[in-house]
């Protein structure tokens, strides 16, 4: 599929009077604007393109999907306002993620590793909108409370993990696909849990938002196949955040680079 077949299939899926449509066919992005609202969104075709190639039976179902619950959330946000407290979560993204939105407002941030930081986001239901300062104000909150919310409610979701066993290597999933599995990186209980589980070297990965890796890391290939896991994630995931891992040890997180048959050096495997 090419970048403008694309287009028109968007046009055809979404409804092509409800928006402005803008193409640079030079740089293949496309800005849609919603008629009503006069907000919109701006798209990069290739990552979308390449997604299809490799998923052409959902990846195109799927943006579909995430464009119409944005546009959704943003009608229901000019008709109701915003409101909520308990619907307030904090998501990690990558630290190259743009800190302003389109408008020029600054995002609420906390800083979080070298690869990662901390958004918030008001949870309007099949989507959320990340938090800038701009709407603190009708949200009836000062910063410092948003952020206290967001770490108490993020504790309180969910935390069934799947496991897999590789080489005598233990991994575990975080993987509710509800926009704040990487979030669960936040829960301290949670890891604390975990780290009472582990007989080697813990790992925790962020690959993507909709999932959260923990590595019970007992030998050499434990490191490969994990390195193997995040770039797979890294690369399909529709939120990329980082295809670094993170040794966690004493409530910290320390990144750590994995190359190929070796583990990380100056890592000792717990006996």
């Amino acid at each position: 599929m090419k970048a403008s077949e694309l287009v028109r299939e968007l046009k055809q899926r979404l409804g092509e009077d409800r928006f402005s449509w803008d193409f640079d066919r030079q740089n293949n992005r496309l800005k849609m604007k919603h008629q009503t609202l006069g907000k919109g969104l701006e798209l990069s075709l290739p990552p979308l393109l390449a997604k299809i190639q490799n998923n052409p039976d959902t990846a195109l179902d799927e943006a579909v999907y995430t464009i119409n619950e944005t546009f959704t959330a943003m009608e229901r946000e000019a008709e109701e306002g915003f409101s909520g407290e308990g619907r307030i979560y904090p998501v990690i993204r990558s630290t190259s993620f743009p800190v302003e939105s389109k408008e020029g407002n600054r995002f609420i941030t906390t800083d979080h590793t070298a690869e990662t930081r901390i958004f918030y986001a008001l949870d309007l239901g099949q989507t959320y909108r990340l938090i800038d300062e701009s709407m603190l104000d009708s949200l009836g909150l000062t910063d410092q409370a948003l952020k206290e919310s967001a770490r108490f409610r993020v504790k309180q979701l969910p935390t069934d993990v799947k496991t897999d066993e590789v080489a005598g290597n233990i991994y575990y999933f975080v993987n509710n696909n509800d926009g704040y599995d990487a979030s669960r990186i936040l829960n301290e209980p949670f890891l604390k849990e975990m780290e009472q589980k582990i007989e080697g070297v813990m790992t925790v990965s962020v690959p993507h938002q909709d999932v959260l890796v923990i590595g019970d890391i007992r030998n050499d290939t434990g490191y490969d196949v994990l390195a193997q896991l995040t770039m797979h994630y890294f690369t399909v995931g529709r939120v990329p955040v980082t295809s670094l891992s993170f040794i966690y040890e004493n409530g910290e997180l320390e990144p750590i680079f994995i190359l190929a048959k070796n583990r990380p050096e100056g890592k000792e495997e717990k006996e």
